[in-house]
């Protein structure tokens, strides 16, 4: 499988303007990336830009900081679905995990994963803020939940994805669900290790030089 269907072409700034969008979206096409991934506002229009090719759009719900009522967090990652989504990544509650209220977590994974049926859930447990032993139970409630994903950050706090993550989330979760590596993921090499280590999809705004560092090494990724 080549590299560029590992990666979702992410522009999640505050500043994102349409024009952004727009070539985000082109540059998906050009070279062959997974999917493109923004915030809800911008779903609709980054749709349109891409509904005629195989690129997804996937939306972030709860982001950056999870820490929104979970009936907001329904409704939000409902009214992407709606605006041509078909990939939620959603940002855990990390006060409760950490409260180990970890019947508020898994529930609202649960009720974020019925409210989009068939389509690609991905949760956000933002290690960088978690134990080993809380990025272990944040995976199995996850896995509990029916998610399809777990995923190591939102690129908003205070460190990404490290190799030593993505292998203990793998471990976690097993064959029960995914991994996705985010925050950091900057070049050929790096984005290779975490596919050898067991992701199976990569978040960066960098996968143009990815690609491009693949290309140049006469990769077979």
């Amino acid at each position: 499988m080549k590299i560029s269907k590992f990666i979702d072409h992410t522009i999640l700034k505050a500043s994102a303007t349409r024009e952004d969008i727009k070539k985000l979206c082109d540059e998906a096409k050009e070279y062959g990336f997974y999917s493109v991934c923004v915030n809800g506002a911008n779903v609709e229009y980054a749709f349109s830009q891409v509904k005629d090719s195989d690129v997804k759009v996937a939306a972030v719900v709860g982001f950056p900081l999870g820490a929104m009522a979970t009936d907001v967090k329904v409704f939000e990652a409902k009214k992407a679905i709606e605006d041509g989504a078909s990939e939620i990544d959603m940002v855990i509650n990390v006060g409760a995990l950490k409260d180990k209220d970890y019947e508020l977590v898994e529930n609202e994974i649960r009720r974020i994963k019925e409210a989009i049926g068939k389509n690609v859930l991905k949760v956000i447990i933002e290690t960088c803020y978690l134990t080993d032993e809380e990025k272990i139970k944040a995976c199995e409630l996850a896995v509990n939940a029916n998610a399809d994903f777990v995923k190591t950050s939102t690129g908003f706090g205070t460190g990404g994805a490290t190799f030593d993550d993505v292998e203990l989330m793998k471990k976690a979760v097993g064959n029960k669900a995914k991994v996705k590596a985010s925050g950091g993921v900057r070049d050929f090499e790096t984005a290779k290790k975490y596919i050898e280590l067991g992701a199976e999809r990569l978040g960066t705004s960098s996968g143009i030089a990815i690609v491009t560092g693949a290309e140049n090494e006469g990769s077979g990724y």
